[in-house]
C-alpha cells in the first residue's frame, strides 16, 4: 500500500508540474502575439518576425505538453481563470518597448527551463522517460532561444 501511494504522489507531482507548464506556455503564447502585435522601433522587422516564429514554436510546445497529459489520463487546465492561477509568468503588461519585450521572453525563458529541470527529474523519478524526453527536448529549445535574447540584449 505504501508503495501506491508514494507512485501516485509522483504521478501527482509529474502532473501538476505539466499543468504548469500548459499554463506557462498558455501565457507565453498570449504575450508573445502581444508583443508580436505592438513591437515598435528600429528593430520591429527583426523581432516581429521573431516573435511570430516563438508564438508558433510556444503552440506547439503547449499541445505537446497538453497531450502528453491526456495521453496519461491526466486533464491540463483549459480555463484562463485556472492558466493565470497555475503559471509561474507574468502577462505582458501593454507599455514594454522593444528592449523590455526581449528582456521578459529571455526571463521567462529562464523560468521556464528551470522548471523544466525539475520536471525532468521528477519524471526520471517516476520512471517516466517519455515524459523526461520530452521536457528535454523543450528545454533545449528554450535555451537557446534565451541565449539568443541575451545577446541580443549584450548580456
Amino acid at each position: 500500500m505504501a508503495t501506491t501511494t508514494k507512485t501516485k504522489s509522483k504521478n501527482n507531482s509529474v502532473t501538476d508540474t505539466l499543468n504548469r507548464q500548459v499554463a506557462n506556455f498558455s501565457v507565453l503564447h498570449m504575450k508573445l502575439h502581444h508583443f508580436h502585435w505592438y513591437v515598435k522601433g528600429e528593430n520591429f522587422f527583426t523581432l516581429h518576425v521573431k516573435f511570430e516564429e516563438l508564438y508558433k514554436e510556444a503552440a506547439l510546445h503547449l499541445d505537446t505538453i497538453a497531450e502528453r497529459m491526456l495521453s496519461q489520463r491526466a486533464l491540463p487546465v483549459a480555463t484562463l481563470t485556472d492558466v493565470l492561477e497555475l503559471t509561474t509568468l507574468k502577462e505582458a503588461k501593454g507599455d514594454e518597448d522593444a528592449q523590455q519585450m526581449v528582456q521578459s521572453l529571455a526571463d521567462d525563458f529562464e523560468t521556464i527551463c528551470n522548471e523544466l529541470t525539475e520536471g525532468i527529474s521528477l519524471a526520471e523519478e517516476n520512471e517516466d522517460q517519455p515524459t523526461a524526453d520530452m521536457l528535454v527536448h523543450i528545454r533545449t529549445s528554450l535555451e537557446k532561444h534565451r541565449w539568443m535574447f541575451e545577446a541580443y540584449l549584450g548580456e
